[in-house]
């Protein structure tokens, strides 16, 4: 193959995966209908607040539909929510459930969030420990974990009216 022809051939195959890859962003990304597929139409306050957060990749976690939602505390590292954005739908309940890895964590809410809600004043270690909370108003909820927070351990939730 010529020298010419080699990056022809470099400049059409880049072109044309740009565009692949815009079309994905051109959607609306819908809801999954409750599969807990990955969607990418991120809110902006919570791709803002998620920058840069351990377990990130993006997307946002559709369990729309479903009536309990289980975030594990102390993924990947042990310094993660997973997942780490998810969309609910209004009235569900999130338990939050710990790994035991990663040390003592808590889950806070931020300002920014629609609800404030902490899981109570002390950092918890204890594979098996929950906590739950239901979200009955729409709108961006925003948490972290303080101790770890500069660690990137930062989650979100999204609520829908379904």
């Amino acid at each position: 193959m010529s020298e010419f022809s080699r990056r022809r051939f470099v400049r059409g195959t880049g072109a044309a995966l740009a565009v692949g890859a815009l079309a994905g962003c051109t959607g609306n990304g819908g809801n999954g209908g409750g599969n807990g597929d990955g969607s990418s139409d991120v809110p902006q306050a919570i791709d803002d607040h998620l920058s840069g957060a351990n377990g990130y990749d993006g997307t946002i976690a559709d369990m729309t539909g479903e009536s309990g939602v289980t975030v594990m505390v102390g993924a990947g590292d042990g310094l993660a929510f997973d997942p780490a954005a998810v969309r609910i739908s209004s009235s569900t309940t999130v338990t939050w459930e710990w790994t035991g890895a990663g040390g003592g964590h808590n889950v806070a809410s931020v300002e920014g969030s629609e609800s404030d809600f902490r899981s109570g004043d002390d950092f918890v270690s204890e594979e098996g420990h929950t906590y739950e909370q239901s979200f009955d108003n729409t709108g961006v909820q925003l948490y972290v974990c303080e101790p770890h927070e500069s660690q990137g351990m930062k989650g979100a939730i999204d609520v829908v009216e379904e």
